[in-house]
């Protein structure tokens, strides 16, 4: 049973009643959001840059340089917008400059799970033309989209037609162009569980499609006769006559590992680095101070002066296994050894300070800082929503408004966040396991409207907290849990609504607070502390990280 609705049944207001005619739309205030990991308290050191250099929900890293200008892409599965693309001059710094997917037209969403769709976008650049190639799961497959600026705008997809995910780009210096990506092993039948396979085929840049034979270039794996798992997330790269083949293996969980092949020739014999893997966490002992697990999914790109550097994912639990803002993205240095690329040494810890390039240091981003402790608000007096605000899904309709008299209007609808919809609801990435979100809004005007902050990791994990209008004196302040099924946490209020309510939810590593406020900064604790693992991907499952934000909908009746 929803469980507002059993508010309202439990007040014995009756159904005809609530929410009749349209409902008005809820006006937020603001919104802020403050990280405040304790690891980050140390200063950094002159020259050096923090890891993750995208923290949060930011994985599935890939990096493409123009000049001394560097791109970098990363999955977005079913958000929208999706596929942000961010812009660096120095590795360090970094601004998101646009997404690839922008208009609501470009792809379907409908109907897909929140850790379906955009599944590792590739990106390239030849001539006068950037090539972003992806996987859109469950929802057409493998497609190719173009642009004269990574900024955008991005044309629609064209669609490849050939099964696998993870497809990239290369192109050779004889003018041939190729596309590599993972799919099933020869024949479709599978050795073992996450047998895979890496295929490789030519591709025409001008008509924009893949030509000629299917060939595989890896099968399986590293070593086969180990039955390697889950190798994926291919891209190929040309150095001293060598072509090198780098790929995902181990499954994107504590297995995760990245590891190389080469040949003299595009079509192999490729040949597996005698010391694969070239980076990997998964032998180190779980006690290590400030862990990062699972790294894998990696993109290399040469800077300017010679120096080679590796993005990666990574994660970072707050306990055991445990961690909520998903797969973040890490950078470090990579080092050519007896002519192979190693990322990190075997047995080393990824460190979260590193030198960065001569004379490079990270400079606190005016738009949206992406790694460290910070405070990032909105007071909604933009025209349009700002570069970290996401949504579930594509949307049909324009059911928010910023701008106008310096507040936010999101309009209740009956969508909710356990199906899959687009509900109203406007989710910026949690990047930190202790943090405070908070919003600032007007109670609902209009009975059965219900509006608050939520944080969500999927249709069947995520709170709200927030309040409910029952009639024209009262209202209902609560905690809704979802886990499968309803848990939560009520309490009467009356009053005048006149002035607007303040809403936070605190996270502390495992557990999470809720608060609300009638007066500023007078806040009260509403219920006891919730489990926050409920959010972590261990439990949850999934590709993605959390999302915190505001959200409004009718209480179904």
């Amino acid at each position: 049973m929803n469980l507002t609705r059993s508010f309202l049944l439990a007040v014995a207001l009756p159904f005809a009643s609530i929410c009749a005619g349209t409902p008005e739309p809820v006006q937020f205030d603001s919104f802020s959001y403050t990280g405040r990991d304790p690891l980050y308290d140390t200063p950094l050191s002159p020259g050096h840059f923090r890891n993750p250099i995208f923290a949060g929900f930011y994985p599935d890293p890939d990096i493409c340089r123009a000049g001394d200008d560097y791109y970098l892409v990363n999955s977005s599965f079913a958000c929208f917008p999706g596929i942000p693309v961010s812009h660096s001059r120095d590795l360090v710094n970094w601004t998101q400059v646009g997404s690839v997917v922008s208009r609501p037209g470009q792809l379907n969403y409908d109907g897909l799970g929140i850790s379906r769709g955009i599944f590792a976008p590739a990106l390239s650049h030849h001539g006068d033309t950037w090539y972003l190639v992806c996987t859109f799961v469950d929802a057409g497959g493998n497609f190719v989209m173009t642009a004269k600026d990574p900024a955008g705008p991005w044309s629609d997809p064209n669609w490849l037609g050939f099964d696998g995910i993870d497809a990239s780009l290369f192109f050779d210096d004889d003018g041939r162009s190729w596309i590599v990506n993972n799919g099933e092993p020869p024949g479709g039948k599978a050795l073992y569980q996450g047998h895979r396979a890496i295929w490789l085929q030519e591709f025409d840049a001008k008509a924009l499609k893949a030509v000629g034979p299917r060939t595989i270039i890896v099968n399986g794996g590293s070593d086969i006769s180990r039955h390697p798992v889950w190798v994926e997330g291919p891209h190929l790269l040309k150095k001293d006559g060598w072509y090198y083949l780098i790929c995902a293996e181990g499954g994107t969980s504590e297995d995760h590992s990245e590891v190389v092949f080469r040949s003299r020739a595009i079509l192999g014999p490729f040949v597996p680095n005698p010391t694969n893997p070239i980076l990997t966490q998964r032998n180190l002992p779980s006690s290590r101070r400030n862990p990062v697990t699972s790294t894998g999914h990696a993109d290399l790109v040469e800077a300017p002066n010679g120096s080679w550097w590796a993005v990666f994912l990574g994660c970072q639990p707050y306990e055991g296994d445990y961690y909520d803002t998903g797969r973040e993205t890490f950078m470090l240095p990579a080092k050519w050894v007896d002519g192979w690329p190693v990322i990190l040494d075997s047995g080393l810890a990824v460190p979260l300070e590193v030198s960065s390039l001569a004379g490079v240091n990270p400079v606190r981003s005016k738009d949206t800082p992406l790694s460290g402790n910070f405070t990032w608000s909105d007071d909604f007096t933009k025209p349009s929503l700002g570069t970290p605000w996401v949504m579930l899904r594509s949307p049909h309709e324009t059911w928010w408004k910023t701008g106008e008299a310096s507040h936010l209007l999101l309009e209740p609808r009956t969508v909710a966040l356990s199906g899959n919809g687009n509900p109203s609801f406007l989710g910026r990435r949690l990047q930190h396991a202790h943090f405070d979100a908070e919003t600032t809004l007007h109670v609902p005007s209009t009975n059965g409207v219900a509006a608050g902050l939520a944080i969500f990791q999927n249709e069947q994990h995520y709170f709200r907290l927030g309040v409910v209008r029952i009639s024209d004196t009262r209202a209902i302040i609560y905690v809704e849990q979802m886990t499968g099924d309803d848990s939560g946490y009520q309490m009467p209020l009356a009053g005048d609504f006149g002035t607007p309510m303040g809403f936070r939810i605190s996270g502390d590593g495992a557990s999470l607070s809720f608060f609300y406020s009638r007066k500023p900064g007078e806040w009260i604790k509403l219920g006891p502390d919730r489990d926050a693992k409920v959010l972590s991907t261990k439990v949850a499952g999934g590709f993605v990280g959390t999302l915190v934000g505001p959200f409004a909908d009718v209480e179904p009746q």
